[in-house]
């Protein structure tokens, strides 16, 4: 089952209160900010809209539904320029009237602009974390700020700001680099208040704007010539992953691991983080730790042996480390399996 709504979107103020007039919830307001919070029937999080001048928005969608939630933008309005940012589960987005659908992976980012006629239509999936991150850009409102971003700017995209009515359609999307991604964080983890925060925020979402028109350019050289590192970074940061996995045992420091795939130590960090939401650390002693249990259930090694092979040569810390996660030692849950009692 779905929930589709109308929406319309000239300001995010408006979006909230439209999506929170169909759900029939209460919108919380503070300075800039228009928040709403899923009751537990519709499922759990908030949509929040912040707006800044000169037609400058974002959306954040931090949240978990219980049924899909599919938003048609209402025709016969010029919809804000958007640039898309999803941090979790796939979403998907049409033009109405259009055949085809575009699916927004994870890590993915769209910049996209409607027609009157042929609005978006965003599905956003039941079950799922969701966390979209929108820039929202009313071009009417935007048209005195826009000299200050030309020479960032091709034909493509100055033909696309100046846009004013809407009459072209626009589709692009490709992976969002890490520096987007922790202005992102700054954005939504900034504390603090009232005009600092304002400031602070539309700041945030200015680097963003500047960056996802470098990072437009940077695409148009192809994926073998971009200069701004996103998803070969984070192909880099998966082969980082798969060495911990098949080194385990042996496993040498980060400064080693980051210098074998290609970046330094401060990028790998942060790629984890973005991808696996753990330090390097953390993600190695987890592994160790699932290993540990992975090799109590389908093996007869002892407890020492199984500590060398996942890379730790203390088996008190190996039980010290089982026991904070399992809140039940190896040995006791060894006994448990060889009993027939492990989940």
């Amino acid at each position: 089952m779905s929930v589709t709504i109308e929406i319309r979107d000239t300001d995010t103020k408006q979006f909230i209160n439209d999506l929170a007039d169909n759900l029939k919830i209460n919108v919380e307001e503070e300075n800039n900010e228009h928040c709403l919070r899923l009751p537990s029937k519709l499922g759990s999080g908030f949509i929040k809209g912040t707006c800044f001048e000169n037609g400058v928005g974002v959306l954040e969608f931090d949240c978990q539904l219980k049924k899909e939630l599919v938003l048609a933008y209402k025709k016969g309005l010029v919809h804000p320029l958007k640039l898309i940012f999803n941090r979790e589960s796939p979403i998907v987005h049409r033009f109405d009237e259009i055949d085809g659908e575009h699916e927004i992976q994870r890590l993915e980012n769209a910049i996209l602009s409607s027609t009157p006629h042929n609005n978006h239509i965003f599905s956003f999936p039941p079950n799922q974390p969701i966390c979209v991150y929108s820039l929202e850009i009313n071009r009417k409102l935007f048209e005195d700020k826009i000299s200050e971003f030309l020479p960032e700017m091709n034909t493509d995209l100055m033909d696309l700001f100046r846009d004013l009515n809407g009459t072209q359609l626009f589709y692009h999307k490709s992976h969002y680099s890490l520096e987007i991604a922790k202005f992102m964080e700054e954005f939504t983890e900034c504390d603090l208040t009232d005009f600092m925060k304002t400031v602070y925020q539309e700041g945030k979402a200015y680097e963003i704007l500047s960056h996802q028109l470098q990072q437009y350019l940077d695409d148009l050289n192809g994926s073998g010539e971009h200069k701004i590192l996103r998803q070969a970074t984070l192909s880099k940061i998966e082969k980082a992953a798969e060495i911990i996995h098949d080194e385990l045992n042996r496993m040498d420091n980060i400064v080693s691991l980051a210098k074998r795939v290609g970046l330094n130590q401060t990028t790998l960090q942060l790629g984890f983080k973005k991808l696996y939401n753990v330090s390097v650390n953390e993600y190695i002693r987890n592994y160790r730790i699932e290993k540990t249990k992975e090799y109590l259930e389908n093996t007869d090694l002892n407890i020492t042996e199984i500590s060398y092979k996942v890379g730790i040569n203390s088996r008190s810390y190996l039980s010290k480390l089982f026991k904070e996660k399992y809140n039940i030692t190896p040995k006791e849950y060894h006994t448990q399996v060889k009993n027939g009692h492990s989940k």
